[in-house]
């Protein structure tokens, strides 16, 4: 038991700060302004679980899916970096005119079956769970074999910590509406500024090491 509370430890302080629900909640609240409390709630909700079985898959089976498509860790970065630089970006440059108006047109078309509709993309992923998260946990999973192995105190531990930080996603993003109210708008707004710009650096860092990794295969740039 004493192992496995160190491996939910472990999972813990390597995937949360990446996740980071906190710091995606003024994101989310201004991607979902159009929405209902009730409904960016059960948004939330679709968020947590779809991050949930995102970041166990990637712990449990991410290693032998990247090698049966033949898919780098690198080319992984890349390609996620590239989506949260172009996410961040288009944040970071919306007006608030323009948010007022998407959220009035918005409220007028908006049913049930919408609410979901970018529930997985770009929500749970790139947004949450990120190619940084996933790269974690795709090498957290690849080194726990060589640990314990596949026992189930070893798969209880990253069940336990994928459970964690759902819940955090769900508290975050859920109440996103009353840590507004409770900031105000002013300091919501420039909280999203940040938050748009801490996005793009975060998609620059991920494609970098992406790209570091790749370069440092080419003949002569290995040193």
């Amino acid at each position: 038991m004493l192992e496995a509370a160190k491996s939910t430890l472990l999972i813990l302080s390597a995937l949360f700060p990446i996740v980071n629900p906190l710091g995606g909640s003024p994101i989310f609240l201004t991607l979902t302004r159009g929405y209902s409390a009730s409904a960016r709630r059960a948004l939330s909700r679709r968020v947590a679980m779809n991050s949930f079985f995102l970041l166990v898959s990637s712990c449990l089976v991410g290693t032998h899916i990247l090698s049966f498509f033949g898919i780098s860790l690198p080319v992984v970065q890349v390609g996620g970096g590239l989506i949260v630089i172009s996410t961040g970006w288009a944040m970071l440059n919306r007006s608030d005119d323009e948010d007022d108006d998407r959220e009035g047109k918005v409220r007028k078309r908006l049913t049930p079956r919408d609410e979901f509709k970018n529930a997985f993309y770009p929500l749970t992923l790139p947004l949450t769970v990120g190619p940084g998260s996933i790269s974690v946990a795709i090498t957290l999973g690849a080194n726990m074999p060589h640990r314990l192995g596949w026992n189930f105190l070893e798969l209880l531990a990253v069940l336990i910590g994928c459970v964690i930080i759902a819940i955090s996603i769900y508290l975050c993003y859920g109440f996103s509406d009353r840590l507004a109210q409770a900031l105000g708008a002013t300091a919501m707004g420039v909280i999203m500024r940040l938050s748009s710009f801490l996005l793009v650096c975060i998609g620059v860092q991920i494609l970098w090491n992406g790209a570091k990794a790749l370069l440092a295969t080419l003949p002569g740039m290995g040193h």
